[in-house]
């Protein structure tokens, strides 16, 4: 707020008219001109907390996806066991000695609360285009890995289900053998596309902090 006030003396020619006038206009000038740093000092602090905080949560989630991918390689094995097994069922009619089937999902959401506040705060405009297109790059590539993994934790819940209701001793017949097996297979094409997801999610990490680093 800037406020202007009439002179205390009374303006006598206009040599006096001139000189407060010229007054009012310098101490204008700097008003604005101190308002304008403060509002660009804010603006900065603003953008350097804004990529200070991406940068920490970036790092963060490309730790975490190692052991996302490491989980995910695990349960692919895991999962051809179990359609090996199963053929030999639906082959066979037998369960092969010491037979196991084992369907382990675990989700792990990665962080996108600093990505939220940059946008809220309005952080993320105030940066340049290019640099704005790279963070967004990454957290879309987030999301779609956030919508591959929720899919596959529910293709895993439904691949789980013809288990839920049996017996400990019960015996798998080939019938259910063939569905429970077709069943892991939509679920082992949704892990592929993770891992795919997973892959494409890493080069972004890698490529944003090496640029950081160097």
């Amino acid at each position: 707020m800037l406020d202007v006030h009439a002179p205390h003396v009374s303006i006598q020619g206009w040599r006096d008219f001139l000189l407060h006038i010229l007054a009012i206009t310098i101490g204008l000038f700097i008003a604005v001109s101190l308002e304008s740093s403060v509002g660009w000092l804010h603006r900065r602090h603003l953008v350097h907390a804004a990529e200070v905080n991406l940068l920490s949560e970036i790092q963060a989630n490309a730790d975490a996806l190692k052991e996302v991918a490491a989980d995910v390689h695990d349960e692919q094995e895991a999962l051809s066991r179990d359609v090996s097994t199963l053929n030999e069922i639906i082959k066979t009619h037998k369960t092969p000695p010491n037979a196991s089937m084992q369907i382990n999902f675990h989700l792990k959401a990665l962080d996108n609360l600093s990505w939220k506040t940059a946008q809220s705060t309005n952080a993320l405009s105030l940066m340049s285009y290019d640099r704005a297109k790279e963070y967004a790059a990454i957290y879309s590539l987030q999301e779609a890995f956030d919508t591959a993994e929720k899919q596959a934790g529910r293709d895993a819940i439904l691949s789980l289900a013809p288990f839920l209701n049996l017996d400990k001793d019960a015996v798998i017949s080939p019938t259910d053998a063939d569905a429970i097996k077709r069943q892991i297979e939509i679920l082992q094409g949704q892990l592929l596309l993770l891992d795919s997801t997973i892959s494409a999610l890493d080069r972004e990490y890698k490529k944003f902090l090496s640029a950081e680093a160097g």
